[in-house]
């Protein structure tokens, strides 16, 4: 059968043309591609392209011959996930440089451990240290805010948030640098 009488079949939704057309093409397809992208993802662009020509069948118009047409929409196939790769690198590259320096601070392998830490250590706390300081901290309010809500003096509010500090820096000494961050203590 020749690629005019494929075609001419093809149009009329044809099967065994269809596997004639797959049987003639498909491995030379493949290793055309093969030369632009891996094998792996050479077979998988022709198989595409293949599925492609079955499902337009009736709509497809070929200007050259379908040599020519299968080998040129293959390279353009071809090419287009070339641009597509070089794109998802770029953007991997761009998102990479962006966050690099968080991946090699040490401090960063410690987020959990610190964060498990500091939870106890808080709850280790006075009770009325625990309370100030978490309405401080977490709670975001003002020092005065926190005294009439506690029925306290500013200055009591404030002694209560340094003792805290001090009793959690020496707990914590290990992750002071990230603590400073996260929680304004001095270094």
């Amino acid at each position: 059968m020749n690629d005019d009488q494929i075609l001419n079949l093809l149009h009329d939704g044809d099967r065994d043309a269809y596997k004639q057309l797959f049987l003639k093409y498909y491995s030379p397809l493949c290793e055309y591609a093969s030369h632009y992208i891996s094998d792996e993802d050479s077979e998988e662009l022709v198989q595409d392209l293949m599925l492609f020509i079955w499902e337009t069948r009736k709509m497809l118009i070929i200007g050259t011959s379908l040599k020519s047409y299968l080998f040129i929409s293959t390279k353009h196939r071809c090419l287009n996930a070339i641009k597509k790769q070089l794109y998802h690198e770029r953007i991997h590259n761009h998102i990479y440089e962006k966050i690099k320096d968080q991946f090699e601070d040490p401090d960063y392998y410690f987020v959990n451990d610190l964060t498990s830490n500091i939870k106890k250590a808080i709850q280790e706390l006075p009770e009325n240290y625990r309370e100030t300081f978490a309405l401080s901290r977490f709670g975001e309010l003002t020092n005065n805010q926190i005294a009439n809500k506690l029925g306290v003096s500013v200055k009591t509010v404030e002694y209560r948030i340094s003792q805290s500090l001090k009793i959690l820096r020496v707990k914590l000494k290990d992750y002071l640098p990230l603590l400073s961050f996260l929680f304004g203590f001095p270094s």
